[in-house]
Parts: structure tokens; C-alpha cells; sequence
């Protein structure tokens, strides 16, 4: 009979976190073998008018989101368009 090499489960930061809070030994969790990233997202100040922002609230209950979602989704899609209109100009 072959013998099957055993695949080591994969613990799940959740399961880390539970067997933190019991009090049991996570460091091998730890190894820091890893290398560190920058933040992928960075904050930015934008002053908008008093009716550009009851518009935005507006879009926002309207679609069930929060106002950053929206201005982030309106954000995406006029960039898109703009990528996809410089696409189609002449000499590119």
C-alpha cells in the first residue's frame, strides 16, 4: 500500500484569534519569515459644497450605502470611461 504524504491543514486567522484568547501558544503562527507591505489604501481629504453633499447622501440611501462607497463607485466609473474614451481617440 502507497503511503500518502499528510498535507498540513491550514489554521485560519479566526482560529489563531480563538487559541489567543484561551491563552495558548500562537508563535508558531509567527515566523517572520514575511516580508512587510505599504498600505494599499491611503486617505485623502476632499472638500465637496453643501448640495454636492445632499446628493451624494441622496445616492447613498438610494443605493443602501455609505457616502464613501458612493463617491468610490461614481470615482471607478468615471475613470473607466475616461480610460476606455482616451482608448478610442485617434492616434493611440
Amino acid at each position: 500500500m502507497k503511503s500518502t504524504a499528510k498535507t498540513k491543514k491550514k489554521v485560519t486567522a479566526e482560529q489563531i484569534a480563538r487559541m489567543a484568547d484561551k491563552g495558548q501558544d500562537i508563535s508558531r503562527f509567527f515566523t517572520n519569515d514575511g516580508k512587510m507591505m505599504p498600505p494599499l489604501i491611503q486617505r485623502v481629504n476632499v472638500d465637496f459644497t453643501g448640495t454636492m453633499l445632499e446628493e451624494l447622501d441622496r445616492e447613498a440611501r438610494g443605493m443602501n450605502i455609505s457616502r464613501q462607497a458612493v463617491i468610490k463607485t461614481l470615482l471607478r466609473r468615471a475613470l473607466d470611461e475616461n480610460y476606455v474614451a482616451a482608448a478610442s481617440r485617434p492616434g493611440k
